[in-house]
């Protein structure tokens, strides 16, 4: 019996043994994965503690930065006016050109525009201050935009062409027919060319520009490009015009006036 005794004791010992160099093996080789846990969690606290002095910093200092920003914005807006009113004063300064011999042209802006109606208009920036008359045309280099129907001292009133009381003479391609050119009531940028008389004929594609047949627009501004076409009445084509002129972007616009709008006028009379 003492004999089992010694020998489960040694047994028990030589367990122990093995359990504690199993114990420092796995603290030994597990020692880096601590280290690692233990920077990371160094880490993570060093990382919470900066960013909330951070935000902190930036809580006390975020006025101050406010106030220059606005500073800064509004010396870029008064620049900004001074010039955008240095432009308009050398636009209104060259009233007259070369580019269209025996009309007046004054740059203006528009400052209030509809597009939603079936009789749509504009507001332009300049009255008859600046020389602005009734029965003017205004344009852009994309095409014609209205006519002037009402003149205050600083403003005036324009029909758009996006108006059903508007038409105006417009020709197909250089030396091709002309016919009445009106808004087609349903797409912005859409146009009905009517009356073309069946003699003329034209391609698709064909640009379509202002006749010079009308005392408010000078001869050949492109207008848009025609499409398709239906005969009218067996006598006349009534071709459709898309536009080249974007009424949802127009802004600066030049007016045009017939230098001799009141003595071919008075041949009517």
């Amino acid at each position: 019996m003492r004999g089992r005794g010694v020998l489960r004791n040694i047994v028990n010992l030589v367990i122990f043994i093995v359990l504690e160099v199993a114990m420092l093996h796995l603290v030994t080789h597990n020692s880096e994965l601590q280290r690692i846990w233990l920077a990371r969690a160094s880490h993570a606290f060093m990382g919470t503690v900066w960013g909330a002095s951070e935000s902190v910093r930036n809580f006390f200092t975020l006025g101050a930065e406010n106030k220059r920003l606005a500073q800064e914005n509004a010396q870029l807006q008064e620049q900004l006016a001074k010039a955008q009113h240095r432009l308009r004063q050398a636009r209104i300064d060259t009233t007259r050109t070369d580019r269209h011999p025996g009309f007046t042209l004054i740059p203006a802006e528009v400052v209030k525009i509809s597009r939603n109606k079936q009789h749509n208009y504009l507001i332009i920036n300049r009255g008859f201050e600046d020389g602005i008359q009734e029965k003017s045309g205004i344009v852009t280099p994309n095409g014609v935009v209205g006519i002037i129907d009402a003149v205050s001292e600083n403003h005036a009133f324009a029909l758009s062409l996006q108006n059903h009381d508007i038409s105006i003479s417009a020709r197909l391609g250089i030396e091709g027919g002309s016919g009445i050119l009106v808004w087609d009531g349903i797409h912005s940028n859409g146009a009905l060319l009517k009356e073309v008389p069946l003699q003329y004929h034209y391609q698709p594609g064909d640009t379509v520009y202002t006749s010079g047949h009308s005392l408010l627009f000078p001869p050949d501004i492109p207008l848009g490009i025609a499409g398709g076409s239906r005969v009218i009445n067996g006598a006349t084509n009534e071709i459709t015009v898309t536009l080249f002129q974007d009424f949802g972007s127009v802004r600066y616009v030049t007016v045009v006036h017939n230098d001799s709008f009141d003595e071919i006028e008075g041949f009517n009379q």
